[in-house]
């Protein structure tokens, strides 16, 4: 395809349409500009601040590091964990486990910090464990357990029945409160939540299974007309 020029002038009636599709170039003080220049920045990943902090083991957890896997092992149960290429995990003299990145980039920049938390939470929860509440709001809404069973019973034409995990604890108290417990902080969060869903609260009078520390938006209900 044949280019052809525009020359700038002071009278805009001198400029000429081009076709749709034709390659323009624009003089300047004669002066051909065919390019443009970009200024490229340089992204540099800052270290995690939570990442970067090293990680207790308690004289009651064993842990063995083998390439990318852990296995901690503690009075409570055990757990194993494979980590990614992006990060790295050492064992100090100190004892203490430190996470830090293997190569400088944005997603090993997002993942240091969150397999850093994941180590501490398989530390603690092997050591201590963890627990999650939930309670019941609504007139007739009621658990119990039966044998390795939790009973739930939220207004539906049938009871709810679920069955309890071997590595969880589940126990009930005034048939209107609900403790989830165990050593694996992400199954204890999973088997909460999939209780909850069964009847989330609803905003108008917070009605179903909330969180024990939840905070339910209320909404205003709608004024009847007046007479």
């Amino acid at each position: 395809m044949a280019s052809s020029s525009l020359t700038c002038a002071f009278n805009p009636c001198n400029v000429k349409p081009e076709f749709i599709g034709k390659r323009v170039v624009i003089r300047v003080n004669n002066v051909p500009v065919t390019q443009a220049g970009f200024l490229r920045k340089t992204v540099e990943c800052k270290e995690s601040r939570i990442g970067k902090r090293p990680i207790e083991v308690p004289s009651n957890v064993t842990i063995k590091l083998e390439g990318r896997e852990l296995n901690v092992k503690g009075p409570l149960g055990e757990l194993s964990r494979t980590y990614p290429r992006e990060v790295k995990l050492d064992k100090l003299e100190s004892g203490h486990l430190k996470v830090s990145k293997a190569m400088e980039t944005r997603r090993a920049n997002q993942m240091h910090g969150l397999f850093r938390t994941l180590t501490d939470n398989m530390v603690v929860g092997v050591s201590k464990g963890f627990e999650k509440k939930l309670q019941l709001v609504g007139v007739g809404y009621r658990a119990m357990l039966e044998n390795k069973d939790l009973v739930l019973s939220l207004g539906f034409s049938h009871p709810v029945r679920m069955t309890i995990p071997d590595y969880l604890k589940v126990k009930v108290e005034e048939n209107t409160r609900i403790t989830v417990s165990g050593y694996d902080k992400c199954a204890i969060g999973d088997f909460a939540a999939s209780i909850r869903k069964w009847r989330p609260p609803e905003p108008y009078k917070g009605k179903g299974v909330k969180y024990a520390d939840e905070i339910v938006r209320r909404k205003e209900g709608k004024a009847g007309k007046k007479k």
